[in-house]
């Protein structure tokens, strides 16, 4: 499971023309089960993805398809977490 951070490298005028085409990634990988959570950061500065992904170069991939990022929008910062507890609602979660 992954954190993806994303940090806004472009003015938000810039950010908000492809608004539309991150949200069809995002759900696009809803849909696939791949993300199970996110949005923006306060301020709005960027945005937070939650990912049930567990390969790194399986992540990288779908990142690659982020209109952010291809467009070179906003930086990525991801980090690996391994969740060893959680709230009964989020134990499918949870490694073996």
């Amino acid at each position: 499971m992954f954190i993806v951070s994303l940090s806004y490298c472009a003015p938000l005028s810039v950010i908000d023309k492809y608004i539309p085409e991150h949200k069809t990634f995002l759900e696009k990988h809803y849909g696939n089960g791949n993300f199970i959570l996110s949005g923006r950061k306060e301020p709005r500065t960027g945005g937070v993805i939650i990912s049930t992904i567990n390969d790194r170069k399986q992540l990288d991939e779908v990142i690659a398809q982020d209109p952010f990022f291809i467009e070179a929008l906003a930086h990525y910062e991801i980090t690996e977490i391994l969740p060893t507890m959680a709230a009964p609602p989020l134990a499918f979660l949870l490694q073996d």
